[in-house]
């Protein structure tokens, strides 16, 4: 994979630019501590396949791009605790902040407008880069991630714990075991993940860019965000809302209650898919993302 660094937003993020210069873009989004590796190449292959121009980046403080040492390592169990009881907090960015990463990205490769697509957080600051920037959004596809209702469902406890025990330092072995536990734990039950890909997959990320600070700094600007609901409202771009019906990190509800928020979104749900991108799905999701993105090009014409 050959990757380049984009100055944009006072920071630098780290992206790769795959097809026709020419073709429609899609800018697809990543979610919480994931690099842009974990977008499957065989995903980005089809979408380039159907005839489209992809850029897939590491959000700032992941993989390769710019990190926030100097922010600390918050404390994320008081995080949620103010959260709950309705005091401010602080992150050292906000979802907004990475929305304009985004932005800064196709402003750098002169995109002036693209389709967004992001899954779980990177699906947050999709809704962010939409309802914020609407002149720049063709379409929006938000995948697999949810509104900041405090209402919804919860996530089932064990992929909450995965998620919670996130190891910050340790043997390079017993990380690498628990990324691959972690992976299967909030993976698609109906699509489970060949396990000698997914042992590569985790491995090459480890040796790649591991940086659990990222993580945990990034879950501080989820909590802080809040309930989006009423900005949700104010989106206009074509929206299509993709969400697993066998997600254990981010229940259906979440996708529900995404696409109900914004006016003629459109929802699909699929059978055992969890919270990943099992390759058993690439061509359903690039099949409906391509419809969506292709319908609404007819609309425009």
């Amino acid at each position: 994979m050959q990757t380049e660094q984009a100055a944009v937003n006072g920071i630098d993020i780290t992206y790769e630019d795959r097809g026709p210069k020419d073709a429609p873009a899609i800018l697809l989004v990543m979610g919480l501590g994931g690099q842009l590796t974990l977008w499957p190449d065989e995903f980005v292959a089809a979408l380039n396949d159907r005839g489209f121009r992809t850029i897939r980046y590491d959000n700032r403080d992941v993989g390769l791009s710019t990190r926030f040492d100097a922010a600390g390592v918050p404390n994320l169990k008081w995080m949620f605790v103010k959260a709950a009881i309705g005091l401010p907090v602080r992150p050292a960015y906000t979802l907004a902040d990475m929305a304009a990463d985004g932005l800064g990205l196709l402003d750098h490769l002169g995109i002036g407008r693209a389709h967004i697509v992001g899954v779980s957080m990177g699906g947050m600051i999709s809704q962010h880069i939409a309802a914020r920037y609407p002149d720049r959004v063709l379409s929006l596809t938000s995948i697999m991630s949810t509104t900041g209702n405090r209402r919804l469902p919860k996530a089932r406890k064990e992929a909450m714990q995965a998620l919670a025990n996130r190891p910050m330092s340790g043997d390079k072995e017993a990380l690498i075991a628990y990324g691959v536990k972690a992976a299967r734990v909030i993976g698609s039950p109906g699509y489970p993940s060949d396990e000698e890909r997914l042992q590569r997959r985790v491995r090459a990320d480890f040796e790649r860019g591991w940086y659990p600070p990222g993580f945990a700094r990034q879950m501080a600007a989820i909590i802080a965000d809040g309930d989006r609901r009423p900005m949700l409202k104010s989106i206009k771009a074509p929206t299509l809302v993709i969400h697993g019906e066998d997600d254990p990190l981010v229940p259906l509800a979440g996708g529900r209650d995404t696409a109900a928020h914004i006016a003629g979104a459109r929802l699909l749900t699929i059978p055992g898919m969890g919270h990943d991108l099992p390759l058993a799905l690439v061509d359903t999701l690039a099949d409906a993302i391509a419809g969506h993105i292709g319908e609404e090009v007819a609309v425009a014409a």
